[in-house]
């Protein structure tokens, strides 16, 4: 092969490994799987997420279940990736629309967020994770109380989605399984 081709091919392996750490976050952050999550970060990342956390990566996951405690929907959804690669590190700014329908003493409300995950990732070992990762907020959509109708004659007979184990696609699938990339 030569040796152009390959260093592309190479290239075009660790840019599919970092999408699929993406999206694998996405999938643990709105179906609660915080074993999951823990498993796609560096012990040693930062973690800058607004009020949340801004700081070891590990402390923001050790405070995750509390933080996620009273949202009922969580949907993550990347629409763009820009992917920069380096060796064994690479940066990412990833784009994405995160839906949440949170529960509050008054009640539920949404926010719709649109924004931009600013990530570096480092590959350790043969694996891709994230080293640091920086949400950025560019717009955001409120609405209180919430205007989701999940009981909504259209969905009548669907699938609903719930946070946790209980979610119908960990009784679905048989490959994707729960805690696992």
């Amino acid at each position: 092969m030569h040796p152009e081709l390959e260093h592309q091919l190479l290239q075009l392996l660790d840019k599919q490994a970092i999408t699929e750490l993406v999206h694998a976050y996405c999938n643990a952050a709105d179906r609660h799987d915080f074993a999951k999550m823990r498993a796609l970060y560096h012990d040693d990342a930062i973690d800058e997420h607004g009020q949340f956390s801004r700081g070891l990566a590990r402390d923001f996951l050790d405070k995750l279940p509390d933080i996620q405690a009273p949202m009922a929907i969580l949907h993550h959804n990347i629409t763009t990736l820009n992917l920069k690669l380096a060796g064994d590190r690479a940066e990412g700014e990833v784009y994405l629309i995160a839906m949440h329908q949170v529960q509050s003493d008054e009640g539920l409300f949404d926010v719709l967020i649109g924004g931009r995950y600013l990530d570096k990732y480092q590959k350790r070992n043969g694996v891709w994770k994230f080293a640091h990762r920086s949400i950025v907020a560019d717009w955001a959509y409120a609405a209180d109380p919430s205007r989701v109708r999940l009981d909504h004659p259209f969905l009548s007979g669907a699938f609903i989605g719930k946070p946790g184990a209980d979610d119908p696609s960990y009784g679905f699938f048989e490959l994707l399984k729960r805690g696992m990339r």
